[in-house]
Parts: C-alpha cells; structure tokens; sequence
C-alpha cells in the first residue's frame, strides 16, 4: 500500500534534486529517506530515481511518475482544505440528540431561532431519555444532564450551574398541604421517573454541609420525563426535577417551588460528542446560543441571587 510520506519525500526529492535536502526539510534522517524512496520503487515496480554519491536524477518512468503524485498529492491536500472548510461553514446537516422534557418544552423554540439565524443548516432532532450511542446511531451531538459514563466522550459545559427542585402544582399543594420539613414527603405522593430500567426513588438534598439522600414512593412511574412534568402540573403529586425542565411552569404558576432552602442535587446540562474534531464552527455556535439561554434561565432560579423566591 502506497504511503503518503513517501510520495511528499519522492515529489521533494525530485524537486530538489537532493533526497539529503528533501529529507532535511521532512525531518527524517537519509537512511529513512532512502528507505522511503526504496519502498515506493517496490510497490510501483519500477526505478524511479538514478542515485550515485555525487548525482540524482529521475528516470524516464520516474519522471512520468512524477505528474501522477504531484496530482494526488494535490487532491488529498484539496480534499483536507474541502474538510477544513466544511467544519467552519453554517450549513450541511447538524443531528442533535436531547432529553425528552427539555426538548419539546425548552429546546423547540431556542433551536427555532438558532435556526432562523443560520438558515442553511439543516437540524436532525432526536428526542428520547434514553441515553444515546454516539458511536452507533446517527447522532452528532447529544444534551445530556451528567456527566458521560464512557470516559473517552467529549463533555462540553453548557449549564454547569443547573440543579433539581421540588415542586408541585397548587392544587395538589392545597389538597394535601405543603411539606414543611423533609421527613413529610414519605406521606406525599411522589412522581418517579426511570433511566436505564432504574426508577429514581432516592432524592439527595442539602443545606450546607449537611446532605439528607430520601427513598421516597408514588403510584406513578414513567420512563418519559416529560409525562412525569405533566403529571406534577395535573396535581398528581410531588416532582424532583431538572430547573431548566420546570422554570417555565413555575413562572407560569403551574408548579411551585418547595422546601427552598434546601438544595436539589446538581444536575449540569452538557454537549456531549464522540471527537474533539466534531467540533465544528456550528457547533461552537450552538453551544454559545444555548449557554446565553440556559443562564437566562438559571438566572432566575430559586438558588440565584436575582431569583425570586419561589411560592410555599
């Protein structure tokens, strides 16, 4: 198989007409030059190069050689500059992965104007809590709350600040009273959600230094994020979720805000990808956008300085 630093040596030779020269300016040593030259020699089946101690000068199939590697060597370097470009131009097809209730509710409308500021780029949406393989399905990117289990995936920050909250609608606060202390949610209706075949039943809190980690119990249990959300806006019970998935019920008044003075676990919200090279211009530019919106909202969240207090 034809290697492509023995064609750039093989082209520099002949255009210096010196292999010490060529190989000086590749920094590789002449013996791994001439070694080179040998090797391609071998895998085209032909002389290409006349060499003595004071001489070098191509033969006639070197020089008829030569055309040819100058030519693909200039269409790999094109075909590299083509990729380059690629990764800086606003268009093409951009595959997005996210979680399902912060994908209908917030993302929608962000990716709506993102998409009107860039409208060349085509967006592939995949809505699902199931965590996505970013090596088999035909996603680029994925929102996901968490860090990545698998180590080798590319984990950018774009709400690091994020965190869990305790809410429920109104309604089912006025039926069954608001929880004072956290010992009262074992008497609440507590809506759970599942990840991986696991239900979420245990809910860290903590004020301070001090963490109180709960196993609390419900008659209803999704694997759909967003129908657990609904449930808790139904009056159905108490819910622990994601602020950036809330923020916009609880300014609405369809949720309230309890036990504010203890901390939901932290929840960042992250961009996650198989390859630092899949960094490309529009996907730093996503990134940006969605940053600016996730701190617009997590401005206003109970924790925040700026936040207002949340409704008991």
């Amino acid at each position: 198989m034809l290697r492509l630093d023995d064609l750039q040596l093989f082209v520099r030779t002949a255009e210096l007409g010196s292999l010490s020269a060529a190989a000086r300016e590749l920094d590789c040593s002449p013996a791994v030059a001439s070694a080179a030259l040998k090797r391609l020699e071998q895998q085209v089946q032909a002389r290409l190069l006349l060499r003595s101690t004071r001489s070098l000068r191509l033969t006639l199939e070197g020089e008829q050689y030569l055309n040819h590697a100058r030519a693909a060597l200039a269409s790999l370097e094109a075909g590299r500059q083509q990729l380059a470009g690629g990764r800086d131009r606003l268009d093409g097809v951009l595959q997005l992965a996210a979680p399902s209730d912060f994908g209908r509710n917030v993302l929608l409308p962000w990716l709506d104007e993102f998409q009107a500021e860039h409208p060349q780029l085509d967006l592939r949406l995949l809505l699902s809590d199931r965590v996505t393989d970013l090596l088999r399905q035909p996603v680029d990117l994925a929102l996901r709350y968490g860090a990545p289990e698998d180590s080798s995936l590319v984990a950018l920050p774009v709400a690091s600040g994020n965190r869990r909250v305790l809410c429920a609608a109104p309604g089912y606060l006025a039926r069954h009273g608001t929880p004072q202390q956290l010992d009262d949610l074992r008497r609440h209706n507590c809506l759970q959600y599942m990840l991986g075949g696991r239900v979420h039943e245990r809910w860290s809190f903590t004020q301070g230094k001090q963490v109180q980690v709960l196993t609390v119990s419900g008659n209803r249990v999704s694997d759909d994020a967003d129908v657990v959300r609904r449930w808790a806006v139904a009056g159905q019970g108490l819910v622990y979720k994601s602020w950036l998935d809330v923020a916009g019920d609880v300014t609405a008044g369809r949720l309230q805000v309890v036990m504010h003075d203890w901390l939901g676990e932290p929840t960042p919200l992250n961009l996650i990808c198989a390859h630092r090279d899949q960094l490309s211009q529009p996907v730093r530019l996503l990134r940006e956008f969605l940053q600016t919106r996730c701190a617009e909202v997590l401005h206003q969240a109970p924790w925040s300085a700026s936040g207002s207090a949340p409704v008991l």
